[in-house]
């Protein structure tokens, strides 16, 4: 048995059955290993931040890990954004890059790199195998790291003699690493604070916006009067009807800081405390009170369930009702509004929807719009490398197996990653994309007004997509996609209706 097919035995031992690949010439026993074992689902990706990113969608929704495959420390290289991504949304991902053979990596040939160097900057855990012998044992090892709670990414980094070389050896599963232990006297502190009547946020981050941890820290604010909001920073949150209809903390700092300054506590559920995203001259960084109070209940590394069960427990909180959000909105017409592009959606979406959102400057009407909603998993850009939300959405719809995924998606980030859609097209994965085309990159000038400075005729030009304009339909069209055009809310709401009716995936360009 060789490396090669010691490793791909050992991930499937592990639980990873689906591997999001760009190979190359290093990785081609790696390759052939695949072809000649069943059981691995292989998924093609154009670009290596594309293969990245449907790692990373597919691990939010399968709650585990897949394994990418990238060539070599430049292809490593193409895909860091998205792995930034995936470490800002805590996912599991077993992230193997192959590199030069042992012997022949002291030649520096072209491809040769700081591949663990530019490995640690993403990663969790870093290891490159040497022998073989192994490569199984470092697979299962990376596979164990990549659970970890909350999630991270592992990356086994495997020389192509690692692979073709006889000696593999496969490993056994290992078993699930424990969580981090709890603070013992976090849950007490918690609690007093909670009933000492001062004004108490508790902010919900990672696994505490899920559905098991929302219900329990629903019974706790239902309790205390406690107000929940949900992090700006995550990368899920289980959203629609008969989930907590969470605000989420603002983008904008100034708006941030409204939303935050009533507080005059702040309980950090897998959450840090709030800051902007950006320094802005004058402004602070932080986006609470300076002298609000902060206590963490449990970090990202905690069981987070456990630790809100604790609290409901000390405060002998009693079952809740989830609150009732009214009715399901209703199509909105006319021209196109971020309210009514929400409200559309809200109208339309099947139950159990993966909704996956990139709207960057169009996302703002989002939360308010969709609370009744059908119970849907909202996925967010959660480390601010734009360029994710088409390869999340495809990597979703993969571990989805069947669920309906909406992306919204600006039409500037979407073209960082457009090859996506030839994978939707590949796989024949029920994707419906709404391009958001405002032919600009409008977040862009909003963040002109922040910093103080005025554009001009040059700086305009930077942020023009207009000259030429991108022609969405032929795009989509290159990529196997089809696709077709709404002016107005009314046809937005057709073709969507429409598209959720096919197996495969389909595009709708908005004009706004």
């Amino acid at each position: 048995m060789n490396g090669a097919h010691s490793l791909v035995r050992t991930l499937l031992n592990q639980g990873v059955d689906t591997c999001f690949a760009n190979p190359g010439t290093s990785e081609m026993h790696f390759v052939a290993a695949l072809d000649q074992i069943d059981g691995m689902r292989c998924v093609l990706g154009l670009q290596e931040n594309v293969v990245t990113g449907m790692a990373d969608g597919y691990a939010r929704i399968a709650g585990k890990p897949a394994c990418t495959l990238l060539h070599c420390g430049p292809g490593l290289a193409n895909g860091l954004a998205n792995l930034h991504n995936a470490r800002r949304a805590r996912a599991a991902i077993v992230n193997i890059v192959g590199d030069q053979a042992t012997y022949h990596r002291p030649h520096d040939a072209p491809l040769t790199m700081d591949t663990s160097s530019l490995a640690h900057t993403v990663s969790g855990f870093v290891r490159a195998s040497t022998c073989a012998a192994d490569v199984g044992r470092d697979a299962a090892a990376a596979a164990q790291a990549a659970r970890v709670l909350p999630g991270q990414v592992a990356t086994l980094i495997l020389p192509s003699d690692t692979c073709w070389s006889e000696g593999g050896i496969v490993a056994d599963a290992l078993p699930a690493l424990p969580a981090a232990p709890l603070d013992p006297h976090a849950v007490e502190t918690a609690a007093r604070m909670l009933r000492n009547g001062r004004e108490t946020l508790i902010l919900l981050g990672g696994a505490g916006l899920l559905q098991p941890a929302q219900e329990l820290a629903w019974r706790v604010a239902k309790a205390t009067g406690a107000t929940l909001m949900a992090d700006f920073v995550c990368g899920q949150v289980a959203r629609g009807r008969g989930r907590v209809p969470l605000a989420r903390v603002p983008y904008v700092a100034e708006a941030a800081r409204a939303a935050l300054e009533r507080f005059e506590q702040i309980i950090l559920v897998a959450a840090k405390p709030p800051v902007s995203f950006f320094a802005y001259p004058g402004q602070p960084s932080i986006e609470y009170r300076a002298e609000a109070e902060l206590q963490t209940l449990a970090r990202g590394d905690q069981d987070v369930v456990v630790a809100l069960q604790a609290l409901v427990d000390e405060l002998g909180a009693p079952p809740a009702a989830m609150p009732d959000p009214g009715p399901r909105p209703e199509v909105a017409y006319g021209a196109p509004t971020s309210e009514g592009l929400a409200r559309t959606v809200a109208a339309l979406m099947p139950e159990n929807a993966i909704l996956c959102e990139e709207a960057i400057s169009y996302s703002r009407g989002l939360y308010d719009e969709t609370y009744a909603a059908p119970a849907h998993d909202m996925l967010h850009l959660a480390g601010g490398a734009i360029g994710d939300g088409m390869p999340v959405a495809t990597g979703a719809a993969v571990a989805g197996e069947g669920r309906r995924v909406i992306n919204l998606q600006a039409d500037g980030s979407a073209m960082y990653t457009i090859q996506s859609l030839w994978t939707q097209a590949r796989e024949r994965l029920p994707v419906t994309t709404v391009i958001l085309n405002n032919r600009q990159y409008a977040i862009l000038l909003g963040e002109y007004a922040n910093v103080g400075a005025t554009p001009g005729e040059t700086a305009m030009q930077m942020l023009d997509l207009g000259n030429p304009d991108l022609g969405w339909i032929n795009l989509a069209k290159g990529m196997g996609v089809e696709a077709a055009r709404a002016e107005t809310l009314d046809e937005l709401a057709d073709l969507m209706q429409a598209s959720f009716e096919r197996d495969g995936p389909f595009l709708i360009e908005l004009m706004i």
